[in-house]
């Protein structure tokens, strides 16, 4: 196997060669040592990780044309860097790290309508002043389908994005609508299907943009009297990704404004990303027109992930970082860190950290500090959707009744113990806690916690209520 691989670099080497100075060469290819060759997998040895890095960013692709001649078009290089004291005490071990095998994205030129080009048209994302109107598509190549990884919870998801990457604004899922709690991998799927586009169709123009952002650029286009530039900016658009769509709640100009350019969009076959933390039946103060626009298509749910999705993830980190953990440590992390996704992946930063600094093992009792850190702070962490879910599941009602206008003394308490709990168990503003519960105002807030507290005290009832629910809401 050792000879094969010799041969397969020594070919590379004498591609590589013709191609670069000879001091270049010299420097970081000579010190190359070939491992094996595994079917379509060359693992060459490099003396440190900052070598690597050099290669990824100066030479990736001299490397894969020269690896794609040798091996095919499916070719993919390792590479086993030699790291000091990396992760433990103990003198230099080898971890294998994977080639990116990826360029960063290209600025995208887009053609202006004639009727603009007698005068400058303002792009939000660059300061005034440039004649030529060149996009940034905003994504980042890191979050991309290889590095996603499928299981149950967000199969369909998954499968409608690979559509919509393979054939944008051309199947029925438009607008695609991703939705699912924090950290389930909303904002990675996103990109992924954007960076698939641009990798499938480099002449189409994809902008990832997040709601926020958005919605400062409208606000800034009113200001400086340019509203129907920021609107045709957005017309020419090939693909558009928007994040956290549900944060357009409550703003009515910006619903206005977006309303039109999806409307522009759909019509021209171009592709429309949302992603949100709820489904668009639980989105609150988003105008009527728009939310039966969000349905168009297709929404699709990312759930929190089961056990072996979680364990997949894990080890598709490790790899990726070119770290190798004990099969015990990322099944008890798996086992232990439920919520979500991100802090899946924190608690493993946390350990190679840790492992790192302090050069120390890993070890069972390593990884029970670090997880019982995280799940403390995740208990505590409670949405008020949640929150009102719970409480009109506790009151056999459904939440719609608990946020009507209805003064039914049951539901009223209800509501009030809702309230009471929002304020209690989330940071949320009085005037937000009311808004979601039932379009109430700061006052009718503060008055459902005067009444909560005073009830605790005098009725016995009513404190097994609060106990009942404290329960539920806590573990």
């Amino acid at each position: 196997m050792t000879k094969i691989a010799t041969t397969v670099w020594e070919e590379c080497l004498s591609f590589i060669k013709d191609n670069i100075k000879p001091q270049a060469y010299k420097t970081w290819f000579e010190p190359i040592k070939p491992m094996k060759v595994s079917g379509e997998v060359l693992t060459v040895q490099v003396p440190s990780k900052f070598f690597y890095e050099w290669l990824e960013e100066h030479y990736i692709k001299l490397l894969r044309v020269a690896l794609v001649r040798e091996l095919g078009k499916d070719a993919k290089l390792v590479y086993e860097v030699k790291m000091e004291n990396a992760y433990s005490s103990n003198s230099p071990q080898i971890v294998k790290i994977p080639s990116s095998n990826r360029a960063p994205l290209k600025s995208q030129n887009v053609s202006v309508p004639l009727e603009l080009k007698k005068r400058e048209l303002r792009n939000p994302f660059v300061i005034p002043g440039l004649q030529k109107v060149k996009i940034e598509s905003q994504l980042n190549p890191n979050y991309n389908f290889q590095s996603f990884v499928e299981g149950d919870s967000n199969r369909l998801a998954r499968s409608a994005g690979m559509a919509v990457a393979n054939k944008p604004g051309g199947t029925s899922f438009n607008p695609l609508l991703i939705y699912g709690g924090v950290g389930l991998g909303k904002t990675h799927l996103a990109h992924a299907i954007g960076v698939q586009i641009k990798d499938k169709y480099a002449d189409k123009t994809v902008l990832y943009i997040s709601s926020e952002k958005f919605t400062q650029q409208y606000i800034d286009s009113v200001k400086g009297n340019t509203r129907n530039d920021f609107i045709h900016f957005y017309q020419m658009i090939d693909v558009l990704i928007i994040d956290d769509v549900q944060f357009l709640s409550g703003k009515k100009g910006t619903q206005d404004v977006f309303f039109h350019i999806f409307n522009h969009l759909h019509q021209n076959g171009k592709q429309v990303i949302l992603t949100s933390d709820k489904a668009p039946v639980d989105m609150q103060d988003i105008e009527q027109r728009l939310l039966s626009r969000f349905k168009w298509g297709l929404s699709a749910e990312l759930q929190t992930p089961d056990f072996e999705t979680r364990i997949s993830i894990l080890q598709n980190k490790l790899f990726r970082d070119g770290v190798e953990m004990p099969e015990e440590i990322v099944e008890y992390v798996a086992k232990n860190i439920k919520s979500n996704v991100r802090e899946l992946e924190g608690v493993l930063i946390s350990l190679i950290a840790q492992a790192s600094f302090n050069k120390k093992e890993f070890t069972m009792t390593l990884v029970k500090q670090i997880v019982d850190k995280f799940v403390k702070n995740t208990k505590r962490e409670v949405s008020i959707d949640y929150i009102q879910k719970v409480v009109s599941k506790y009151f056999d009602m459904d939440v719609a009744t608990l946020q009507s206008k209805t003064r039914k003394r049951h539901i009223v308490q209800a509501r009030q113990l809702a309230m009471y709990f929002a304020k209690r168990m989330t940071k949320s503003s009085l005037a937000s806690i009311g808004s979601q519960i039932g379009k109430r105002d700061h006052a009718t807030v503060l008055h459902a916690c005067k009444t909560v507290d005073n009830l605790t005290e005098t009725d016995k009832q009513f404190k097994k209520y609060v106990e009942d629910l404290t329960n539920k809401l806590t573990f």
